[in-house]
Order: C-alpha cells, then structure tokens, then sequence
C-alpha cells in the first residue's frame, strides 16, 4: 500500500487515534490528561464507527463491487480490514485502562472490580444495589409477549441468558441507566472507593432474574449508523422541521456494532445478534468498561491535585486596546491575526459588541456551523437585531452532531429578529465568515473576519485555530459578494483574491503547485508547505507527487488521516509528513507556496478532502500583510521542528514518535507558543481591559 504512494482513508484515520492512544500512554502526561487522551480515543472511536462504517456498510448494501479510488479495496474489503485494526487497538486500549486506574488507586481513588470482591466488598455492595439500584430497574424477558426492546445506541445495557426451570432458553435485558441514579457510585462503608452502576447491576443480574438459572450474562452497548444523507430532508416545505424529522430517524438506524463485556453463550448471542440484525463479524468483545466519560468525574474530584493535569494556561489579551473602538482604530492601520487559544477570542467579540450598538453599523453577516451550548456570540447578534441592525445568520443545520444544537439557536436568532439562512441546496457551507458594514462619513466601511474554526468560544479555548480580522476594501467587497451569493440560494464565485471552493479552490491550489514545480524544473528555489487536518483530495495528492518528483520540498503538517505516504525513494522521498497531538487540539490550515519574500500564504477552513475542495462552500484568505504573513510563516516553522509532541510518517506508511536527536533542544511547540504569548502581554502596555478567565 504505502509503495504507491496512497494510503486508505479509513487505516490513515484509525493511525491518527492510535497517536491518541499513545497520549494516553505517555508517563510523561499528567495523570488526569492521560485519562481525558483515553476517553477522546474512545470518542472518536464511536464516531468513526457512527459515520464511516456506516457509509461503508450503506455502500455495500448499494454496490458491493465499488472500490475506493486510491487503493482500490471494496466496501467488505475496508470493513475487514478496519475491523482487524480496531480489535488490535482494543487490546492497547485495555491494557491502558487497567494501567491508569492502577495509578488513580495511588492518588486515593479506587475503582472496584466486581468481578474481585473480598466478603467484606460483597456485602456492602449487595446491600447497596439492593437497597438502591433494584428497586429503580426495569428488567424484561423477550419472548412472544414481550418483544424485543428498542436499544439506545451508546447506552449500556445488561444481556442474560436465562433457562427457565423447564429447561428452555429466554434471553433477559436490562437498562443500566436511569435519571435517579448515577453511573459513577460512591458507595457508604467503602470509603474512597467507587464502582460504575452497569458493573454492579451485571455482577447482581441473577437476584434480578430470581425464578431464571442464569447461564451466562454480559454488558452490551451498540453503536448505530448515523450517517444521514440531508436530500431526504427534501426541496420543499419547512427544512428546519424536515432536518428534526430526519434527526429522529438516524437515533433508530442500524447497528453498525456491538461492544460486550463478559460471557454469553454462543447460542444466546446469535440470538441476540438476530434481533439486532448484525453478525458476529461485528460484535467487539472487550475486558474493560465501555464509555469513558465518566473520566470526566474523576478528573472532577481530582481536581485540587493541580500536579495531575497540565499546567494552568488563560488565553492572553492579544492587544493592547480596551475596547471595540480602539482594536477598530488598529485595524485602520493594519492587519490583526489572533491565535488561539494562546490569545483570547475576546477582541473579535469586543468588535461585534461595539457594532451591536454602534450607529453608523448597518448589518452583521456571519456563517456559522459551530457554536459553544451557552454561546455568546448568538446574545450579541440578537442584542444587535434589536438594536434595529440587519444581522443575517447562515446556521449549517447539517453541521453532524450538532444539528439539535443549530436548530435550537436558529429558533433563538430568527426570534429576536434576525434574517436565518440555513445554506444551500446539497452543498454544506463550513467557511468561517463574518462581515460588518457601516457607513462612515458617507463611505461604506467593512470590518472582514476570516477563520480557521467555529465561532466558538469554548473551544477558542481548546483548539489551535486562526482569527483574522482586516479593514481591506477589497477583501470586504468580495466577501460581501459571497454572502449575497449565499442569500440567493447560489454557490459563491467569481472571486479575485479569495479561493472559494466549489467554485476554483482545488484548481487554483494546483495552479500553485504547477508554479512551484516549474520553478523547481527551471532550477529556481521552490518550497510547498501545507497545515490541515486531513489530506485525500486525489488531484492535489498527484500534484504534490509530481512535484516532489521534480525537485520540490514539500512540508505536510497533517493531524489526522493523510492519504499521501511521503519518504518512498524516487517517489515521494521530498515529501515529509508530520502528525502533531498534544494538549490542544491541532486545527488551523494553512497553505504557503514559493519561498522569501515570494512567498504565498492562504488561511481557512478548508482541509484538502474532496467534500471541502468540491462539495462544500469554504473560502481561503489571501494573507497580504506582511507581518501577519511572517507570523504565519514563524507559526508553521515552529511546529515542524517540534521534537516532543509529533510523530513522523515512514515510507511505509508507518507513524514514529519523533525523537530529540543529538545536539537538539527539546522543543513543545504548544508550550512554546503558551510562553510566547505570555512574554507578548508582558511587552503591552498596562491598560484596563476585560478579564479573559471566562473563555477557558
């Protein structure tokens, strides 16, 4: 596979959570941050299986024969080969359990194991469940009068093989969840000692089921399709109320795996199989207790231990501005980049809040896909509405996982007056675009923000992303452009300076690479540097090849799956790529082309995947200032020199944690953007400005 030069999209994703597991792993980790890296390996996990096996097990059923068009496997032949790397990873993913709850036994805090009870345990636990948990269970045995119940996906349940005292077979099911109880228990008499309610609902199942013999039992938890085509939500009528509909639908599609913990009998789990209409091919046994959020508790009551998570960091005041009208004034002059979450969101809010109330604003126009459950930029838009200002909302309903969320903010925006758009027809807008127009000593006036990420101030707090925020004429006009483009229901095009995709991204991205490799061809100096979160576009892949073949140096900084396997001698040996996991999430992107002075640099949302280069609305900024473009520049340099939190791709494929070679200096490049942006707040002068400790 790595020889040709691709990589599988869904075995390059499943490396990428494998450097996840490996966080988790690390000694040198926190405690309590190797506890949360765990738990987002699982999350992920779960989406993977949700959206992409799912796509996989729907595309068999519709054409078994088609193949995937950069290692030609089949739909069965990438369902085989993901399901053999997901159970080896399952048994790293154990052994990392049972080694973090070891330690937590060393910071006070035990889990017990039902399964290793000591009499004195037994007792207080029986007491417990007896007196507590049982009498708020719904226990069912499934037979004629009493069908098979509807499983929750993600929810825990306990499955028994039961023989009644004739000697026939039931199965019996019980929930393991319930409002009136918690799922983690700390439990009277066992002092320090905490046990999960679904382990101590399995170790008492008999007691439950007392007229059964119960030969068998285990903890089930599925995992059901939820990858949902938005054309069923249809041309016609309400599409907020089409999408509601459709959200309902996807919590009943089908299993797309089963998890279980313990032992059934063959026979039992076919039977249960057959209810759930899966094979066997797709249940997953597993040693230890499925869905880790509950590491989110315990890293709750650990929580004064500070020596067990990463050191404290606030997002620092980037400017020195107190206010809107200040950072307004700046902008006049130049160029403002912010950087998060080493600077804080709370100048591009402090902007919109003075336009909100402003006289001379006349509309605030924003795409949004993402926003924070308690979000402050929809109260500012709405505060704007009813200051009488025209505040147009593009709200991505499709956003997966979000969409009850968006739904629930579209109401709240379109209630206090503001214009709600929710995209286009088949096509997802996911470009992060707000622009605000006023009209100044009779001149319109446009104040651009372009970004990397939602606008979302929860995760300004957690994600590496870019904030670009400028006073330029000509970018102001184009990306008013683009929103009356998106108001008439229409793919946005005809930009000079802004790449737009589905309308000549991709094209003008290989026009850049074709530039390069002519350059390199004619023996001037040619450079390619790329940051992004995935990487599978087939034509951008080719044309970073045949550049690397013609001479040019190629950086990828990719976090996730990255279908280009760099390094192969006479192929792609100019190609390096570079995988960053640590403390925060990597998720800017960031495109530079040429070397020196030369050099150009575009910012945006858009990843180099077909569905961002061809099948969504995003936008990519020209970055034309010269200090922004050299912080950019500086950004990018330092990311690929770290040596702490990066794993380097093999010609084969293969990722290896990048090591600190002799005469090198350690270098964490998140730390060190925390530092520098600390020494930047230093350097300001003291002015009185707004607290930042509520963005964290």
């Amino acid at each position: 596979m790595g020889q040709t030069g691709f990589d599988n999209r869904e075995l390059s994703w499943l490396k990428f959570n494998e450097r996840v597991l490996e966080k988790a792993e690390e000694e040198s980790v926190p405690l309590c941050e190797r506890l949360f890296f765990l738990s987002v390996f699982e999350s992920n996990q779960d989406e993977f299986f949700m959206v992409r096996v799912g796509a996989w097990i729907d595309l068999e059923r519709a054409d078994p024969q088609i193949r995937e068009n950069k290692t030609h496997m089949t739909p069965r032949e990438q369902l085989e080969a993901i399901a053999l790397r997901v159970r080896q990873l399952e048994k790293r993913r154990e052994q990392t359990y049972l080694r973090l709850t070891g330690l937590l036994a060393g910071q006070g805090l035990r889990l017990v194991d039902c399964s290793r009870l000591t009499s004195g345990e037994e007792a207080v636990l029986k007491e417990y469940f007896q007196r507590e948990i049982r009498p708020l269970l719904s226990p069912q045995v499934v037979g004629k009068r009493q069908p098979f119940p509807f499983l929750n996906g993600g929810c825990l349940y306990v499955a028994v093989n039961l023989e009644t005292r004739g000697g026939n077979g039931k199965l019996g099911l019980i929930a393991c969840f319930s409002r009136f109880f918690k799922r983690l228990l700390a439990i009277d008499g066992l002092p320090g000692c905490y046990v999960l309610a679904e382990e101590l609902i399995l170790q008492y199942a008999p007691s439950v089921f007392e007229n059964y013999r119960v030969k068998g039992r285990a903890l089930i938890r599925i995992t059901r399709n939820a990858d949902m085509d938005l054309e069923e939500c249809g041309e016609e009528g309400d599409y907020r109320k089409a999408m509601e509909k459709l959200l309902r639908r996807r919590g009943r599609r089908r299993p797309v795996r089963m998890e279980l913990k313990g032992n059934l009998p063959s026979g039992a789990l076919s039977v249960l199989c057959r209810y759930l209409e899966i094979g066997k091919e797709e249940v997953y046994d597993c040693q230890t207790p499925r869905d880790l959020s509950f590491f989110e508790d315990i890293r709750h009551f650990l929580q004064k231990k500070r020596e067990l998570f990463y050191p404290r960091f606030l997002p620092q005041s980037a400017l020195d501005g107190g206010s809107g009208r200040e950072i307004r004034k700046k902008l006049e002059e130049r160029d403002v980049l912010l950087s998060y979450p080493y600077e804080s969101i709370r100048p591009f809010l402090q902007i919109l809040e003075e336009a909100a109330s402003d006289p001379e604003v006349v509309s605030i126009k924003i795409t949004l896909y993402r926003l924070a459950k308690d979000s402050k930029i929809v109260d500012i838009l709405t505060q704007a509405a009813e200051n009488g200002k025209e505040v147009l909302a593009l709200l991505e309903l499709g956003a997966r996982f979000d969409e009850e969320n968006n739904i629930e903010w579209s109401r709240r925006l379109q209630e206090a007056g503001c214009r709600v758009l929710y995209g286009l027809e088949g096509r997802k807008v996911h470009c992060k675009l707000c622009l605000i127009t006023a009209r100044r000593g009779g001149r319109i006036c446009y104040l651009t923000q372009l970004g990397t990420g939602n606008y979302n101030e929860r995760t300004a707090g957690q994600y590496t992303d870019l904030s670009y925020i400028t006073a330029g004429e000509a970018v102001g006009e184009e990306v008013s452009r683009i929103f009356n483009h998106l108001c008439l229901g229409e793919t946005p095009s005809g930009c000079r300076r802004l790449l737009t995709a589905p309308c000549g991204l991709q094209e003008r991205l290989l026009a850049q690479i074709e530039i390069q490799r002519a350059a390199a061809r004619a023996g001037r100096p040619a450079y390619i540097g790329m940051k992004m979160n995935a990487l599978s576009d087939k034509r951008i892949i080719c044309a970073l090849m045949q550049a690397a073949k013609d001479g040019v140096p190629i950086d990828l900084l990719v976090r996730g799956n990255c279908c280009l396997v760099g390094g192969i001698p006479g192929r792609t040996d100019r190609i390096r790529v570079i995988s960053i996991v640590g403390r925060f999430l990597e998720h800017s992107r960031l495109y530079f082309f040429g070397c020196g002075e030369e050099r150009t640099v575009y910012m945006g949302s858009a990843d180099l995947m077909t569905r961002n280069t061809l099948r969504r609305v995003e936008v990519l900024l020209p970055v034309l200032d010269a200090v922004c473009r050299k912080r950019l520049w500086d950004l990018f340099v330092v990311l690929l020199s770290d040596n702490q939190n990066s794993w380097e791709q093999q010609c084969d494929g293969v990722y290896r944690r990048r090591e600190v070679k002799e005469g090198e200096t350690p270098l964490d490049a998140q730390a060190y953007f925390c530092r520098m942006a600390r020494e930047r707040r230093a350097a300001l002068p003291e002015k009185k400005s707004v607290a930042h400790t509520e963005l964290v």
